[in-house]
């Protein structure tokens, strides 16, 4: 994200909150209509307050008073009824519209195309979605319609004051005009920083969020103290920001007690004169005190709420900003529909790069025909896990072609083309759930018999019946509670419940054992069967039945063919063969043992009788 560089669109920010407003006009309509019988009541108090002391103090007519109880009485009671209604109207119904705007939030986020989440921090995502809907509440509550209101009543009292004193109005009037001079020239500065501020907390948040996430890589490390630092220097720097809306916004609150104290001053200098003069009555002198502060104390107000709403601008500035990435449904509906795939994929010439100049894929081609199985094998780095990325339409060629079936994935539907996929990721997510819940993540709609197939299938049954609940046991966040093996086996049943026409298996059985590997490779290969499936594995032997494999280095195809052909070619397959082989039989095998699997001891028989061929020992 670059909340740095780019300036904020307040322009368009207004025009989000203009729409937001007329979305909701009613209710406001139906909020202002209340606010503004509250605020006339307010009225009241000043108006009895005079009568009471020049007919009833001064002139000594008691039959005054019960009329002025009664009317402060009624009108404190329909106060306390509006300001009730004017909660419930309003707050409760502003927290109901942040709670739909942040699930369209997320329902856009959801739907961005991979390569968005690539380049940005989640944390980052997390705040636009839970935070940035918070300003809302100071347009569609009672933000927005207490400015309304308290411009209403200090229109009135401004009146009011007026005709009690035109003079005295006027200079209260000239000290109010340079306070909201200055306001604005506040506002203006604190806007950016506001900005500022709530990029900076996403950024904090992102990274309390990781550290929290890979808690057991950090201690593994002994790294507490290194997030400490990172942590505390971030939130330093929030402060700083913090500290700096705290002096601009307690600069305006202090200038405003400033204007309030000056504005007593007057009041009592020259209302004083006034009334010793007989210019006033101590009544009137009295309600235009108390009407003076009614004027005050919604320019105050003001201030206050036109910082929440500057605050709810920049969070609608930023929620603007994450609307304009287009959503892949939004380019689902100028695409085309796939129907029912065959599983036929193809590459042509295909060129990809995460950055400019830095190629990961290049001039890529291969043709995978329906039902068979393909392997990658190829060093760390060599465009593996890319062109995956590619067939699962997560990115997109530069240069080239990556068709399904003939058809152009850059050009189909890609919810309707993934929903005949399966996939094992290498880094298998699961979620804080039961077993049987992550396994029916794949398809929601199918039946608990049909989950616990797919479970039994992959061979879950023998970890998950050792648990008391079964299925049903909770196995926490990313699931925590399992080992290695046991999350890879549910990521397999899960893909095995999609039934998918296009498999991929991404060290689907890196975190196995070889007796675990061994019991699940009979599920993998019914699975496999009729299927078009990619395989990426370092170990070889899970590889020996592809159709073929490719074999890629630096994001070319250096090899191709079956194990057996590429054994022969004694190139960089066979070399990976050997290393591979080698190694094991330094950890697993005894020193005199021959290694050597039986296919290729049969091999190299066959080539040493006709003179010629190869060992793995030599």
């Amino acid at each position: 994200m670059k909340d740095d560089k780019k300036p904020p669109n307040y322009s368009a920010a207004f025009n989000e909150a203009r729409l937001i407003v007329w979305t909701h006009r009613r209710r406001l309509a139906i909020g202002l209509a209340l606010l503004l019988i509250d605020r006339s009541l307010s009225f009241v108090l000043p108006a009895a307050s005079k009568f009471l002391i020049d007919d009833v103090l001064v002139n000594q007519r008691a039959d005054v008073l019960p009329w002025l109880a009664g009317a402060v009485i009624s009108a404190t009671l329909i106060q306390a009824v509006t300001t009730f209604s004017l909660s419930q109207i309003l707050s409760v119904a502003a927290q109901k519209t942040i709670a739909e705007f942040r699930k369209r939030i997320e329902q856009h986020v959801i739907r961005l195309p991979v390569s968005y989440f690539d380049s940005t921090k989640s944390g980052i995502l997390i705040s636009r979605i839970l935070n940035d809907a918070e300003g809302i509440r100071n347009l569609v509550g009672t933000g927005l319609v207490n400015l309304a209101g308290g411009l209403f009543t200090a229109l009135v009292a401004l009146c009011v004051l007026f005709y009690l004193h035109w003079a005295m109005t006027i200079m209260l009037l000239a000290l109010l005009a340079s306070y909201g001079v200055f306001m604005a020239f506040i506002f203006k500065k604190v806007r950016p920083i506001f900005r500022k501020r709530y990029r900076l907390q996403a950024e904090v948040t992102g990274r309390l969020n990781e550290a929290l996430g890979a808690i057991r890589t950090v201690k593994a490390f002994r790294s507490e103290k290194h997030e400490d630092r990172v942590f505390a220097k971030g939130v330093h720097s929030l402060f700083r920001f913090i500290a700096r809306t705290i002096t601009a916004l307690s600069g305006t609150l202090a200038l405003g007690t400033l204007v309030v104290g000056l504005a007593g001053v007057i009041l009592i200098w020259w209302g004083g004169n006034a009334v010793l003069a007989g210019a006033m009555t101590l009544g009137g002198l009295v309600a235009y005190l108390i009407l003076a502060g009614m004027v005050a104390a919604p320019v105050i107000q003001i201030a206050s709420v036109g910082t929440q709403i500057t605050e709810a601008f920049a969070g609608l500035d930023r929620i603007r900003e994450l609307h304009q990435e287009r959503s892949e449904w939004e380019s689902d509906e100028e695409r085309v529909p796939i129907g029912e795939v065959q599983g036929e994929v193809r590459f042509e010439s295909v060129h990809f790069e995460y950055e400019p100049g830095v190629p990961v894929l290049r001039g890529v081609s291969f043709h995978a025909p329906p039902g068979t199985t393909t392997a990658l094998v190829g060093s760390s780095g060599s465009g593996k896990s890319t062109l995956i990325s590619l067939i699962m339409a997560f990115n997109h060629p530069q240069q080239g072609k990556v068709l399904v079936d003939n058809q152009d994935l850059s050009l189909v539907r890609l919810r309707e083309f993934r929903s005949q996929l399966g996939v094992v990721l290498q880094d298998n997510v699961l979620f804080d759930g039961t077993i049987a819940e992550n396994i029916g993540y794949a398809s929601p709609s199918s039946s608990r018999q049909e989950v616990l197939q797919a479970g039994r299938i992959a061979h879950c049954d023998e970890f998950a019946q050792g648990f008391e609940k079964g299925y049903d046991t909770v196995i926490g966040e990313r699931g925590v509670k399992l080992s290695g093996g046991q999350r890879q086996r549910v990521a397999i049943a899960r893909a095995i419940l999609a039934n998918p026409r296009i498999l991929i298996l991404d060290e689907a059985t890196s975190n196995l054992d070889s007796e675990s590997e061994a019991r699940i490779q009979d599920g993998l290969k019914a699975l496999r069967e009729g299927r078009t499936t990619f395989v990426i594995a370092h170990r070889l032997s899970t590889i020996r039945s592809a159709g073929q494999i490719l074999v890629l280095e630096e994001g070319q195809i250096v090899e191709r063919g079956t194990h057996p052909e590429l054994l022969a070619k004694q190139g960089r397959y066979r070399e990976l063969y050997e290393k591979q082989y080698q190694l094991e039989s330094n950890l697993f095998i005894n020193p005199g043992e021959d290694f050597t699997p039986e296919p290729e001891k049969e091999k190299t028989a066959k080539a040493s009788a006709a003179g010629g061929g190869f060992s793995l020992r030599e």
